[in-house]
């Protein structure tokens, strides 16, 4: 009688053990999207011009967002990526101007679930931006380089909801520069008097919210295709600052489409062969 309460206790606990080890691992799924779109641009740097040059803007982006292990899964980790091409024109449509920026973040989010198909994330990201402005028709200054690094407040809501029974995922996602460096002449200095004279100081300032107010806004949904998401986005880039006397903007209301795939990440090794 005894052997067989040990028997039965053990089988017990092999099952147990087989079931966990069939369950998925959340932390290893990887949800990746990638868009492409286009939009509107409105651009303006007094450090080329006084005045404001409107056109087009295209844009490609790329987003891993994946569960850590940190805090039982109740962090996210978010990469982000966009490239944008904007080509725009004076009022008198007699000049043109090509604006170009890369961006990428890294950001990691606190979940809390509302309801049960209801998840507010608060965190925080690091936000990289490079590029540069170039004025086809000035001869002296033709270009005006963009960089900068911020720290960003980050907030995002998601909302889980069926549509002719079928699941579809919403997002609006708010990030805010708080506090950051960045690379600006001043009004009057040329990039070779920078570079090659050495007269390059004050050019990295800091900024924050009293001279660089910005915000970059992303409303997403996701419908169900039959292995993967189409994702419809819409983007709201508002990028300004006002350093060293030179006032700049960028202003860029972009609609997206793309597909959003969910893969497993491989597990890592560590030495001695462990998982």
């Amino acid at each position: 009688m005894y052997f067989r309460l040990q028997l039965l206790l053990a089988m017990a606990l092999l099952c147990s053990l087989s079931l966990h080890a069939m369950e998925p691992d959340t932390t290893r799924l990887i949800t990746r999207a990638t868009s492409y779109g286009a939009g509107t641009a409105n651009i303006f740097d007094t450090y080329l011009s006084p005045v404001n040059y409107h056109g087009v803007d295209f844009r490609f982006t790329r987003e891993n967002t994946r569960l850590t292990r940190w805090g039982d899964g109740k962090f996210t980790a978010q990469t982000f990526f966009q490239g944008d091409v904007s080509y725009v024109h004076n009022r008198a449509d007699n000049n043109k101007t090509l604006y170009m920026l890369a961006n990428w973040n890294y950001g990691v989010h606190y979940n809390m679930n509302l309801l049960h198909n209801l998840k507010l994330q608060l965190g925080g990201v690091g936000d990289l931006n490079g590029g540069f402005v170039y004025n086809m028709r000035n001869g002296n200054n033709p270009a005006q380089a963009r960089a900068y690094i911020n720290v960003d407040a980050s907030a995002a809501i998601r909302w889980d909801v069926k549509i002719h029974h079928k699941p579809v995922h919403l997002r609006y996602q708010l990030n805010v520069p708080l506090a950051g460096v960045m690379f600006m002449p001043h009004y009057d200095e040329s990039y070779y008097e920078i570079f090659s004279i050495g007269n390059g100081g004050g050019v990295v300032n800091f900024t924050s919210l009293h001279n660089a107010p910005s915000l970059r806004q992303i409303v997403s949904a996701d419908f169900p295709l039959s292995r993967l998401y189409l994702r419809l986005s819409y983007v709201w880039d508002a990028q300004q600052a006002h350093v060293n006397g030179v006032k700049t903007h960028a202003y860029q209301h972009v609609f997206l489409v793309g597909f959003v795939k969910h893969l497993y990440a491989a597990k890592r090794f560590q030495k001695g062969g462990k998982k």
